[in-house]
Formats: C-alpha cells, sequence, structure tokens
C-alpha cells in the first residue's frame, strides 16, 4: 500500500507550460498552498523567470525549469533533473498544443504534433511519476477542455487529442494504482485563443450558465484540491461556469453573437 503524501515541506509539484496563462495560475496557487513548484518552459523563458522571482520575492519555492516534452528523451531528462532534489507529489499536464484544423482538411504533421504534446507526453509524465523510487503517493492532473463534453467540429485534432486524454484519466487511474492518482480538470474558455480578438472573448467569456467570465484561479485551486484530497482518482472535475452545458454547433468565437443575441431571464 502506498504511503500518504509527503509532508508539506516535501511535497513538490512539475506544472508543463506553467511560464503563461493558465499555468502560471497553477504554479502560483500550489506556490501559495506550501508546494514546491517546478515551472516548466520551452520558449517562454522571460516569463518563467520572471513568474518564479515575482513569487520568490514572497517567499514562495518556484523554480522555472526548461525542457522539451515533445520528445521522450526530453520527458525523461526533465524528470530526473527535478525529482532527483525531491520526490514529485504531483504532475499537473497543463502544456497544450492547439492548431487550428478541421476534420476534412488536417496536415498530419501538425496532428501528429497536438496529439504528442496534448496525449502522449501526458501519459509518459503520469508513467514517470509512478516509476519513482519510494512509496510515497502522487497524483497527475491532466488538463483538458470543457470541448471534450461539448462536442464541435472545429479544432479538429485538439480535440481528439483531448478526447483521447479524457478517456486516459479513468484508464490511467487504473493503470497506476494504488501508487498513482490520475484526475483531469476539465476548465472553459479562460484567455483569448487562435484568431479571437479581445471584443469576441469578452461576449464568449460569458456563453456559459452563470452568465460571466470564469476565473483561472478557480481552476488553479481545482488543481490543487485533487492533489491535496487523496480519495478522489480516475474522475474529471469541470471548472467552467457549465459552459459544457451550452451545446454549440461551432468553436463558441464563432457563435458567440448568435448565442448572447438573447438575455439570461432574470
Amino acid at each position: 500500500m502506498s504511503s500518504p503524501l509527503p509532508s508539506p515541506d516535501r511535497r513538490a509539484v512539475l506544472v508543463t507550460g506553467g511560464a503563461r496563462r493558465l499555468g502560471a495560475a497553477v504554479c502560483e496557487a500550489f506556490a501559495r498552498a506550501d508546494w514546491r513548484v517546478w515551472c516548466q518552459y520551452r520558449a517562454s523563458g522571460a516569463e518563467a523567470q520572471a513568474l518564479a522571482q515575482r513569487l520568490g520575492a514572497e517567499g514562495l519555492d518556484v523554480r522555472a525549469v526548461a525542457a522539451d516534452i515533445t520528445t521522450e528523451a526530453g520527458r525523461r531528462a526533465l524528470f530526473g533533473q527535478v525529482a532527483a532534489e525531491a520526490p514529485l507529489a504531483c504532475v499537473v499536464n497543463n502544456a497544450s498544443a492547439f492548431e487550428p484544423d478541421t476534420g476534412a482538411d488536417f496536415d498530419n504533421g501538425a496532428a501528429l504534433r497536438q496529439i504528442g504534446v496534448n496525449l502522449v507526453a501526458p501519459l509518459d509524465l503520469a508513467r514517470l511519476l509512478g516509476a519513482q523510487p519510494g512509496t510515497h503517493e502522487c497524483s497527475a492532473i491532466h488538463v483538458l477542455d470543457q470541448k471534450v463534453y461539448n462536442l464541435n467540429p472545429d479544432y479538429f485534432s485538439y480535440t481528439v487529442s483531448k478526447l483521447a486524454l479524457e478517456r486516459a484519466v479513468a484508464l490511467q487511474a487504473q493503470s497506476l494504482a494504488p501508487r498513482v492518482r490520475v484526475c483531469g480538470v476539465a476548465p472553459g474558455i479562460l484567455y483569448p485563443s487562435g484568431p479571437q480578438d479581445e471584443a469576441n472573448f469578452a461576449l464568449a467569456s460569458r456563453a456559459n450558465l452563470l452568465r460571466r467570465p470564469i476565473d483561472p484561479a478557480d481552476v488553479a485551486r481545482a488543481c490543487v484540491f485533487l492533489a491535496e484530497t487523496p480519495s478522489v482518482t480516475g474522475t474529471t472535475l469541470s471548472v467552467d461556469n457549465g459552459q459544457h452545458l451550452v451545446p454549440l454547433p461551432r468553436d463558441i468565437m464563432f457563435v458567440v453573437d448568435e448565442l448572447l443575441k438573447h438575455p439570461p431571464s432574470p
């Protein structure tokens, strides 16, 4: 049987794609919950270092680490580097590739690139988490998308990769138990993406049951909750103001004007 999580002064988490946007919010939430945080980045070195310095000035333990998680060698090197200082108790697989395509025009190379980052890398990092020396319990948290519960054909390869990862939450929970708990977090729209401008985002961010923007800090706190709650595994938590319950024929950025023509009932 696995031992409980390491004591708070030993808990360490690796957040992939941690330099910007949701990744930075996740790094900050774990740091404020007294975790040692490794913020992985590939191209956003300046942002990662700035985040680590800002939180470090408050006495929080955040370390930026450069790594290419698109290759098996890169993932193993990253894991070896961070786990050598302290055993990892959690990996948050936040990094993702998001490229526009459809089921009729997807490019093989682009599709494989998104599947590699969005599916293979998270599965491999969760597996490496369970292969660490020792017996302490660990958790892997896969960041998904409300689109896995609210299908539309836009961003086809991205959606396929996230659908596969959502199904893998339960499969990995079964495969890696009892050492590793595996959970998912499915946020709604948090930031402008792709060709979306700020005006469209301001409308799209309210196209959910609660008619208000989703706070990225809520998604980050959900990740901390899952990492610190030993009884939860094999399930995904939607943190999207109910966006997954608003069926759409296209991606939200393309239909927001039509969707919000009628104001919500009082």
